[in-house]
């Protein structure tokens, strides 16, 4: 038993401690902050028809526990999917498993150390919201248990499953990080349509958010006198916020059966993790030998000869970009399993035969969030591969490798969305098409500014998840790449958006270079 809690407590430590956890912190809490809108905000978070709540205790706990609950769960599984590989990589998984602790521990042991880094972040979010409450109230007590019921009915286990999840999805598909990281985007994007065709049955939304916004609803439409209030929205609406009238929120008195079911869910994962630990490999990743003998070679007398220097090739130097740009194209385009590239060439297939506007607005997203592998460790390879000594050492290394990891990047990407804007050039949309190549620059330098200061892709990849959610449901703050209406001045603001990127990426790493 003492392993067991060792290894949580070294696991929960070494991530706390390193600085891309800081980062995302940060990021976090910066989000976190526009959860509740200040009160001259032109954007709101939740509102039902034309009315969002009051700010009371109850408003600014219920909701900060919503969106908690949402974005967490959204993130979450991008923070912590990579604690067994981490083990593999560091070999300590190997000393682990030459010890007494069970499969069902170590995993079990994986899944609290995962909930302690999510829990860690909600506490600081949750003592955000408690300090913006005195700033924000409309002259209403501070009432306490309005903040906690909400985190530990809805929140705490909805991030209890999500790390259950995370564990599941390593076991499973450990070696491939690709597979894992869209199999959780669909996954997420699952629940949330079937939490809105189970409005009734609230025991079975693991997010636990339904009932919630079903008790604001029914306050509405008895305020209103209408059968069905529609226009609910859970996210971030732009525009009218001055023109909404408002309600009193007391809270919801949850039913005993709701609250077996978030106990039911946390049961579930359990088991769930039980039964995957039969299938855990305990850091034994050899491959399987073929039944048949195989057949032992003769040993080959090693022949010795003569080197003479005078007829070895002559060393030609080149010091161009090309053949840098070259390599770092065939090492994005070779990345992860050749098969899955049948899966870029049917999003290529469908950008081309289906109606323009789903072709820009769904498509190309996601056929280009499906090369989050190939994107998040642009950067980084050369850190993570030990080389950065030989690569920072080159000739040029911003103005060629930078430069190099950049461009093919961004060719990636314009490659992928190609039949998409040899569309829109036909059709003679000018904006449209120069919202995609300034959007896959913008991508590509978001990879890649991002790895250069965190010297790691989990913060890319949690961001690149986000903005594609976000995309997905017509977010306009978001759209980098053109599918909804913009005029000359988005254009303008992306521009200058992409040269800060450039300006910070190569001032960063000029700096990194500097300290070797």
């Amino acid at each position: 038993m003492k392993s067991f809690f060792t290894i949580i407590k070294l696991d929960y430590l070494q991530r706390t401690r390193s600085y891309a956890f800081l980062i995302t912190l940060c990021a976090s809490l910066a989000i976190a902050y526009t959860f509740i809108p200040e009160p001259n905000a032109n954007y709101s978070t939740i509102r039902i028809a034309n009315y969002i709540g009051t700010y009371n205790a109850a408003w600014f706990g219920y909701v900060t526990a919503i969106m908690s609950s949402l974005f967490l769960s959204l993130i979450g599984f991008y923070l912590i999917n990579n604690s067994i590989k981490t083990d593999l990589e560091t070999k300590v998984g190997q000393i682990i498993a030459s010890t007494k602790i069970e499969n069902f521990n170590y995993l079990f042991s994986k899944v609290l150390s995962n909930f302690l880094v999510l829990l860690a972040i909600l506490c600081t979010i949750f003592i955000m919201s408690s300090i913006l409450f005195f700033f924000y109230n409309d002259g209403f007590p501070f009432e306490i248990l309005h903040f906690i019921k909400p985190y530990f009915i809805i929140t705490i286990p909805a991030l209890f499953i999500i790390s259950c999840i995370a564990v599941i999805f390593e076991v499973f598909l450990g070696k491939y990080s690709v597979l894992q990281n869209i199999g959780f985007f669909f996954l997420f994007s699952l629940l949330m349509l079937s939490n809105k065709k189970n409005q009734n049955n609230f025991s079975l939304d693991i997010l636990g958010t339904e009932i919630v916004m079903h008790h604001m609803e029914n306050q509405v439409r008895k305020i209103t006198n209408a059968k069905k209030t529609k226009e609910l929205s859970i996210g971030y609406v732009l525009g009218n916020v001055k023109e909404a009238k408002k309600f009193q929120f007391d809270g919801i008195t949850f039913p005993i059966t709701f609250i077996l079911s978030r106990l039911a869910w946390i049961l579930f994962s359990i088991g769930a993790i039980a039964i995957t630990s039969l299938f855990f490999h305990r850091f034994n990743l050899k491959e399987k030998s073929s039944n048949k003998p195989s057949k032992i070679k003769p040993k080959q007398k090693t022949l010795y000869k003569d080197i003479t220097l005078l007829n070895l090739p002559m060393v030609k130097s080149n010091y161009k970009i090309s053949p840098l740009l070259k390599t770092e194209f065939l090492l994005l385009i070779r990345k992860g399993k050749t098969w899955l590239w049948l899966i870029n060439f049917a999003g290529m297939i469908s950008l081309l035969l289906t109606p323009l506007q789903i072709a820009h607005q769904f498509i190309l997203p996601i056929l280009w969030f499906l090369q989050v592998g190939r994107l998040s460790d642009v950067s980084t390879k050369e850190i993570e591969n030990d080389i950065y000594y030989f690569s920072f050492s080159s000739y040029k290394p911003l103005s060629r490798l930078l430069f190099s990891q950049i461009l093919a990047s961004v060719l990636l990407l314009l490659l992928l969305a190609s039949p998409l804007y040899i569309r829109l050039i036909i059709h003679g949309d000018v904006i449209a098409f120069s919202s995609i190549i300034l959007g896959a620059i913008f991508i590509a330098l978001i990879a890649i500014f991002l790895g250069i200061l965190t010297k790691g892709k989990k913060l890319f990849e949690v961001l690149f998840f986000m903005i594609t959610y976000a995309n997905i449901n017509r977010i306009p703050f978001v759209d980098y790449f053109g599918a909804l209406t913009h005029n000359s001045i988005y254009i303008a603001k992306l521009l200058i958006t992409i040269i800060l990127l450039i300006v910070f990426s190569f001032l960063i790493r000029k700096i990194m270079i500097r300290n070797l």
